[in-house]
């Protein structure tokens, strides 16, 4: 299986991208250190990306960016920060990454628990992620050639947890294992339209 992941060089990614490269051919993209970079943000540099690689079995995109700040201190441009990179960048993803999705093929987009569970500080973030999830399910019902469209949703995750902790307080770190097994269960399982939430 030929897979392509966005962001397999990050906290999350990095793990994912090894369990996949031990049985299949993985391609890495990254803004600036994968084996293709690419720009979420901008659609032709995902045509670009896309063009390079040619066909692929599997998209999985564990990348995207939203600004954390206090509610009262978000400005218009803070919120366009999340919708350019993790709202409207996957979106691009899947518009464009179908044309080069083979037979079957499946995308995996990447969100987190502050659509279901926001925390201070997360209007912008909470609010794209919620976004993924309306988008993903409505688009998995048009999808066409057999091909299949879920989000991974977790929790903070163990590799993670000193570096948010105090943004979470009581919350329990979700295992890497655990959240490897969320994109395996994407990738190579039957379901579409499903929004995969570990988030303890």
């Amino acid at each position: 299986m030929r897979i392509l992941i966005i962001g397999g060089n990050g906290t999350i990614g990095n793990k994912v991208s090894q369990y996949f490269n031990e049985n299949n051919d993985v391609i890495i993209a990254a803004r600036t250190n994968g084996e293709f970079n690419v720009d979420i943000t901008n659609s032709q540099s995902i045509k670009d990306l896309f063009n390079q690689t040619g066909q692929v079995d599997a998209i999985i995109c564990i990348a995207g960016e939203a600004k954390w700040s206090p509610f009262n201190e978000l400005t218009e441009d803070d919120y366009y920060i999340g919708i350019k990179s993790k709202l409207m960048g996957q979106v691009n993803l899947v518009r464009i990454g179908q044309q080069y999705l083979k037979q079957n093929g499946s995308i995996t987009l990447s969100t987190g628990i502050l659509a279901d569970d926001p925390v201070v500080k997360t209007a912008s973030a909470a609010m794209v992620n919620g976004g993924i999830h309306s988008f993903a399910q409505a688009a998995a019902l048009e999808l066409e050639n057999g091909h299949r469209l879920n989000v991974v949703s977790l929790g903070m995750v163990e590799d993670a947890f000193e570096k948010y902790k105090d943004y979470f307080p009581g919350h329990n770190p979700i295992p890497m294992q655990k959240v490897i097994n969320a994109y395996v269960r994407s990738v190579k399982g039957k379901i579409n339209g499903t929004i995969i939430r570990y988030y303890e």
